[in-house]
């Protein structure tokens, strides 16, 4: 069984420090050609897919508003607006954008992910997040947020409605990827139809956060649902993962801790895709790298994930224990980019294809396809 392979972008790398680094192009972060050259990479090194992360507030230290430092990258593109121009530049990689349910409308993720569907051929997903910060509410003044005084605590109940909201939207956004049937384009000049208005649906969905009538604006796309992922840490949110993702990243420190997490994940569902997150910096001097970094930054880089430093070859023995231990695929972390990113391109997946871990082609030219997942028929369509 060949591993699942992705890599999360975001900004000069993991480290907050990376954009010093002598291979770093801090001058071009904000600029296409900079992310088209990174997503290039990762489609040359026949990853599954690549993720962009995103959020509502400018990256900060301090758990809610910003704080006073001029020394790390701040600033970032609109995840989904990026991807969309990555897309036609690219023939065969999954997109993933980052997008936020607590101040976002889910016909608007709906239509923006469906969009980016088409215009890739079939390689679109989404990673659900939510937003708990106060800071990030008052851009909206929609409703007044608790601030936070430390990290996004799971027991907190504001946390926990946020994620009932989350889980509202990804239904919301679900339907309105079924509620157009995929044959409900006519395009028939003879008798003047473009549509065939019974196979549009009304979605009528009315919870706690959301009244949504539907049908879409846009026609079911290529994967009639695009994958659904998302990042998890406990409990609530593998909850939340095995009611509505296809994949769920997850975060051991260990073989053994990864071991019981999957357990944890498959008791709650059969189906999901398991991927574990690691920080990497590699190379035969990537602990000095690291080691340099941390000393630009002025302390030692911290993770929820675990992070690794060493060479392709020891990451890749790392990467099949944890395979043994129930893990499916990884998203990896690059420390430093591009740097860590060709080393995962060019070393890794050599090392892994080496030892019968990795594939030698693209075997699917959709992102349900790479990670073997089946495409859904509309759960409005008749059964004849």
């Amino acid at each position: 069984m060949t591993l699942h392979l992705a890599v999360a972008l975001d900004g000069a790398g993991w480290h907050p420090a990376a954009w010093r680094e002598a291979s770093a192009q801090p001058e071009a972060i904000f600029s296409a050609r900079y992310w088209a050259a990174l997503v290039a990479e990762a489609e040359r090194g026949l990853l599954d897919f690549v993720t962009i992360e995103d959020s509502l507030s400018l990256q900060s230290t301090l758990p809610d508003g910003p704080d006073a430092r001029a020394d790390q990258v701040r600033g970032r593109f609109d995840a989904v607006l990026l991807v969309a121009r990555l897309a036609p530049l690219t023939s065969r990689i999954g997109l993933v954008p980052t997008a936020t349910t607590t101040h976002t409308e889910p016909f608007h993720v709906a239509i923006g992910i469906a969009t980016l569907d088409h215009v890739s051929g079939g390689r679109a997903g989404w990673r659900p997040q939510i937003s708990a910060r106060s800071t990030e509410a008052a851009h909206f003044g929609r409703r007044p947020f608790p601030r936070l005084d430390g990290p996004v605590s799971i027991d907190d109940e504001h946390v926990r409605a946020l994620f009932e909201e989350a889980g509202d939207a990804v239904e919301v956004v679900r339907r309105l990827w079924d509620s157009w049937e995929d044959d409900a384009e006519i395009r028939d000049l003879a008798t003047g139809r473009f549509i065939d208005r019974d196979k549009l649906h009304y979605i009528d969905f009315a919870g706690r956060f959301f009244s949504v009538r539907g049908p879409s604006i846009t026609p079911r796309s290529p994967q009639g649902q695009p994958v659904v992922t998302a990042l998890a840490h406990a409990r609530l949110p593998y909850e939340f993962a095995a009611s509505g993702a296809d994949v769920v990243y997850v975060t051991p420190h260990s073989a053994d801790q990864a071991r019981v997490i999957v357990e944890e994940v498959r008791e709650l569902s059969a189906e999901l895709r398991v991927f574990a997150d690691l920080v990497v910096f590699l190379g035969d001097d990537a602990a000095e790298r690291k080691a340099r970094l941390d000393g630009l930054d002025g302390a030692e880089l911290r993770s929820d994930a675990a992070i690794f430093t060493g060479t392709p070859e020891e990451l890749a023995e790392l990467l099949l224990q944890w395979r043994r231990a129930g893990i499916e695929g990884f998203r990896l972390r690059p420390g430093a980019l591009p740097y860590d990113l060709e080393a995962i391109t060019r070393g890794l997946t050599a090392e892994l294809r080496g030892r019968g871990a990795f594939r030698r082609s693209y075997e699917a030219t959709t992102l349900r396809g790479l990670l073997g997942l089946p495409r859904p028929a509309s759960r409005y369509a008749e059964v004849s």
